[in-house]
């Protein structure tokens, strides 16, 4: 079976490639006309330039593919507010599932995230059955991938479009060049972090998540959509357990909301004056003192979605970052 990766060489995507060739599928990797990275360095797998924002470029990418797994997306959440994530997220995906219902594809598999669906507390956490609630922090890479999420749900009930859905919470792992979680765990190396958020969220393994996806290929069921999620931990938490797996001093505990909130204000007051974009906006200082946390009871007992531990994916993500030059780059 030929399965089509968008998004190939990102974190998700470059621990996807490998654990297809695992389980014996072959795979072609759809890469980013402009990225260049060592993520997918000595696969032996097809390699092809896509661009999701040119329909024609998707058309050609999967035919006489069986399963595509769409894991292309555009995470920048600052600024808060970007037209081009919006293009990315949606219009991307909007021209994957027409390409989709104009080819042979049998499968398309959907990354989205976890936000699109409701979070809860660690007591209560949000599950599938949860409506959105993320909208309140007016963050365009969260409302692009909700309504991307209600674009392929819709296709599959009135089009026709075999597809389902997996939704991770925040992964954690090797093969992050960019990196995305992995800045978290540079910067906890470095001391760059002296206090945490009083917020959380929910972690898991980038590896658990790509064995899932696989599992769903075969096990998943057509319009329905799954968490994909592990261990809901305070920053806090997660902050001294990267310290504690890289043995180095963690934050020394977590600022009030209040304090969080103000400075991202003034921040942000200040940056505007001077032409610059703040590092701690307003909605990421709002985000930071949410807590943000899921059950994915649902992805475990349908699609055997693995529990590994998050202190072996931190390390294998640092020595990773370490290996290849990451540590090092601003």
């Amino acid at each position: 079976m030929r399965v089509m990766v968008t998004g190939a060489d990102g974190l998700l995507g470059s621990n996807l490639v490998r654990e297809l060739l695992e389980q014996g599928y072959e795979v072609r990797a759809g890469i980013q006309p402009d990225r260049r990275g060592p993520t997918l360095d000595g696969l032996e797998i097809e390699r092809i330039r896509l661009d999701i924002l040119d329909p024609d470029s998707i058309t050609a990418g999967i035919e006489n593919i069986d399963v595509v797994v769409h894991a292309a997306g555009n995470t920048s959440v600052n600024p808060s507010r970007d037209e081009a994530v919006c293009r990315v997220n949606f219009d991307g995906t909007r021209n994957v599932v027409d390409s989709v219902l104009k080819s042979g594809v049998k499968l398309l598999i959907h990354v989205g995230t976890a936000n699109t669906f409701g979070f809860g507390s660690k007591s209560k956490p949000g599950n599938e059955e949860q409506p959105y609630r993320a909208a309140r922090f007016r963050v365009d890479y969260m409302d692009s991938k909700y309504a991307a999420h209600q674009l392929v749900m819709e296709a599959v009930a009135e089009r026709g479009l075999p597809a389902l859905i997996v939704n991770p919470t925040f992964l954690i792992g090797p093969y992050d060049y960019t990196p995305s979680s992995g800045a978290m765990i540079r910067a906890i190396h470095n001391g760059d972090i002296p206090f945490s958020a009083p917020g959380g969220r929910n972690f898991i393994a980038v590896k658990d998540v790509a064995k899932g996806i696989v599992s769903a290929i075969e096990r998943g069921k057509i319009g329905e959509a799954y968490i994909m999620g592990h261990e809901n931990l305070t920053y806090q938490e997660m902050f001294n357990l990267i310290a504690s797996t890289l043995q180095v001093k963690g934050p020394r505990g977590a600022l009030p909301k209040a304090v969080i909130i103000t400075s991202a204000l003034v921040s942000s007051l200040v940056k505007k004056m001077l032409g610059r974009q703040p590092q701690l906006t307003y909605a990421l200082a709002r985000i930071s003192c949410c807590d943000q946390y899921y059950s994915a009871a649902k992805a475990i007992d349908k699609l055997n979605l693995p529990q590994s531990s998050l202190r072996t994916a931190i390390q294998e993500s640092f020595e990773w970052m370490e290996q290849h030059g990451v540590l090092d780059r601003n």
